[in-house]
């Protein structure tokens, strides 16, 4: 390998007239290497690798996955690699995409604004920091239309953070959220930072709705609503929600449920985003070993929110909630229904359109996959299916042979004594023109004397 003075040496002298192999033996060098840089073959300072590049399998792989989506985080296609064998640290992964220049320039996104932000300083165990995400183009198995909902509440101090999907951001729904997340992270902070959503505040003067109230209470915190246009006093969870958005949502699979994707959230968090590195006075840590050292209020029952979602019953009768399928009664099948939760009770009810709670079930636990059954309503539908399979009858087979039968043979009959009776009537009839044609059409030996008189004249 030749140096950047070595090779302006090695021009220099080739343009003074100097032979290839002259300069070799002035510079001590082999002839191949010096012919190489003179025709820019090789770069001064780079040197030839005499082993393969561990690099260069994944090269094809990074180049469509950019290609599909420009503005794919690094660190989440790293996720991806480290699942095809890639062995290699992130860094070196950022550094392979910039000397290789692999990703491609979007020139259809604006560049981000540049401003100045403040530091504002987090104690631990001080603030919880939440945010709704809109997540689009849910899958379709899920029926919840064209958007999915998700709730992130992050630690302001450490930065954890842990994420609830939901149908709908209705205050129910928050409060579940809120309950779940915070006993996901460990416990209560003493405030809880909001901006100007409205299950939580009035969004034109920020100020405090009393339905809220009485949950701030229940949890014994204090609620803080982010100032107009100033959305940048709860840049953690903003971060948060970036990184579920782009690393995990991002590449979610079609055919998962909610409640496999709420556990490939809640595996995510646990695996990627709380050992993510902190550097602190003490050293080096983790999000996770940080969290860990905030001082969090164990949390409380939860607060009693009822809970409502609308549900259609299968044709054996259950209702699917959660991950799991509850029986109704048989006449309710197809129908829709809807299932009420207050939360922290045991129980779930399932209510018809009038307003008639018709089941109420032990609720088990989520995506347990389990099946919870009436015997009353087990032995009702029986009885229906049952039934309804006596009075069917085998279904037909599509080669299955099935002559007319006695009725279609009698309509047949009298089909024809009806067309019989109507041509007979035409030869009564006065019109000798009628008669005439009737008569041409029937008897075929006007044809025949007719052809043999054209015999006769040839």
């Amino acid at each position: 390998m030749l140096t950047w003075e070595d090779d302006v040496e090695v021009h220099a002298l080739r343009k003074r007239g100097w032979t290839i192999s002259a300069i070799a033996r002035h510079t001590g060098r082999d002839r191949k290497t010096i012919r190489a840089y003179l025709n820019n073959e090789r770069t001064p300072g780079v040197r030839t690798r005499t082993e393969p590049d561990p690099f260069e399998p994944f090269v094809d792989y990074i180049t469509c996955r950019l290609r599909e989506d420009p503005h794919l985080w690094a660190r989440t296609l790293c996720d991806e690699l480290e699942d095809l064998g890639y062995r290699m640290s992130y860094q070196t992964l950022t550094r392979q995409i910039r000397d290789r220049e692999l990703r491609p320039v979007c020139e259809h996104c604006a560049t981000a604004t540049d401003r100045a932000n403040a530091v504002i300083e987090h104690p631990p165990g001080e603030e919880t920091q939440w945010d709704w995400v809109d997540l689009p183009n849910p899958p379709a198995s899920w029926g919840w239309g064209s958007m999915a909902h998700l709730l992130v509440g992050s630690l302001a101090h450490s930065g954890r953070w842990r994420g609830v999907l939901a149908p709908a951001m209705t205050q129910p729904h928050l409060v579940d959220g809120l309950d779940r997340i915070c006993r996901g992270l460990g416990g209560l902070t003493r405030s809880w930072r909001f901006d100007r959503m409205a299950t939580v505040c009035h969004p034109d003067s920020g100020r405090m709705t009393a339905s809220f109230a009485g949950v701030a209470k229940h949890y014994g915190v204090t609620v803080t609503i982010c100032p107009a246009r100033a959305g940048n006093r709860k840049g953690v969870v903003e971060k948060a929600n970036h990184t579920a958005a782009q690393r995990w949502w991002r590449t979610l699979p079609d055919d998962v449920t909610v409640e496999q994707a709420q556990a490939r959230l809640d595996e995510f968090c646990r695996v990627r985003s709380d050992t993510r590195p902190r550097r602190t006075a003490d050293g080096r840590t983790t999000v996770g070993a940080l969290a860990a050292a905030e001082a969090l209020s164990p949390p409380t029952v939860p607060y009693p929110a009822i809970l409502t979602e609308s549900r259609v019953v299968s044709r054996q009768a259950l209702v699917s909630y959660r991950g799991n399928r509850y029986s109704v009664p048989p006449e309710l099948a197809s129908a829709q229904v809807t299932v009420t939760r207050v939360l922290g009770a045991e129980v779930i009810d399932i209510v018809t359109g009038s307003q008639i709670t018709i089941a109420r079930h032990r609720l088990a636990p989520d995506g347990a996959g389990v099946m919870v059954r009436d015997h009353g309503h087990v032995h009702a539908l029986e009885q229906v299916a049952m039934a309804a399979a006596g009075t069917g009858g085998r279904p037909h087979r599509r080669k299955e042979r099935i002559p007319p039968g006695p009725e279609a043979v009698e309509a047949a009959h009298a089909l024809r004594r009806r067309t019989t009776e109507a041509a007979a009537s035409s030869f009564d009839g006065s019109d000798s023109v009628s008669a005439t044609s009737a008569s041409t059409v029937i008897d075929l030996s006007t044809y025949e004397r007719a052809a043999r008189g054209r015999n006769t004249l040839a």
